[in-house]
């Protein structure tokens, strides 16, 4: 089986069902290393399903995943996985910082560590002087922020992010595409889900004519003009 030298991501024939009725019916498609990439589908499509089989989260009922050349799920594998829910894994009672300082300590980062990589991370998301701020007192977009640093903290090589701009206003929603471009800069392979076409200024999908629900996710390449 050829895991692919230069894809981080490859999957074949991956297929979810619960019970009788089929999630993810034998997906296929490779994701290059250091790319962004967009998983558009409808909702109940079998975005989040397939994101959680790629994360390890959930076992696929057939076919496989490979992450980095390695058969998900794995151990070595996960710890190169940055993963930023679609809905927000947060502590409400806690700081931001001390949101970002715990799962810091998830990844056993050291605490000099932690602490220069939340300055980075709170400067990154435009919240830099935000770090004391409880997270229940923080708007709905500021919580999609923080998330994605959390997904961040341990400098992963690969970033799924599920429907990370959903509910926040067009505005931030362009804020959070400056931020995939700054990440696409520092190498790193992201796989966005979405249900948004985002104006067709950032990727170019094409449906096939077969397109049914439950049955197909496009999975598109965001194309050149997205990295301008």
């Amino acid at each position: 089986m050829e895991t692919g030298a230069d894809h981080a991501i490859i999957t074949v024939n991956l297929t979810k069902k619960f019970g009788e009725f089929c999630a993810v019916n034998a997906l296929n498609f490779k994701v290059k290393k250091g790319e962004v990439y967009g998983l558009l589908g409808p909702n109940g499509a079998g975005k989040t399903t397939t994101i959680k089989m790629l994360c390890g989260i959930s076992r696929a009922t057939s076919g496989k995943a490979f992450i980095l050349g390695k058969r998900a799920p794995d151990k070595v594998v996960a710890r190169e996985i940055g993963y930023m829910p679609q809905e927000t894994a947060l502590y409400d009672n806690l700081t931001i910082e001390e949101n970002l300082e715990f799962y810091g300590e998830i990844f056993n980062l050291k605490d000099d560590e932690i602490s220069n990589k939340i300055q980075k991370l709170l400067d990154f998301i435009n919240l830099k002087d935000w770090g004391d701020e409880i997270v229940r007192n923080l708007s709905g977009g500021m919580k999609r922020r923080v998330s994605l640093a959390c997904a961040l903290i341990h400098e992963p090589k690969i970033l799924f992010l599920d429907e990370p701009t959903v509910g926040v206003d067009p505005e931030l929603r362009v804020s959070f595409w400056d931020y995939f471009k700054q990440l696409k800069k520092s190498k790193k392979t992201i796989l966005i889900t979405t249900h948004y076409m985002d104006g067709n200024a950032y990727a170019v999908i094409i449906f096939p004519e077969n397109f049914t629900r439950n049955a197909y996710i496009g999975v598109e390449k965001f194309s050149p003009s997205f990295y301008a």
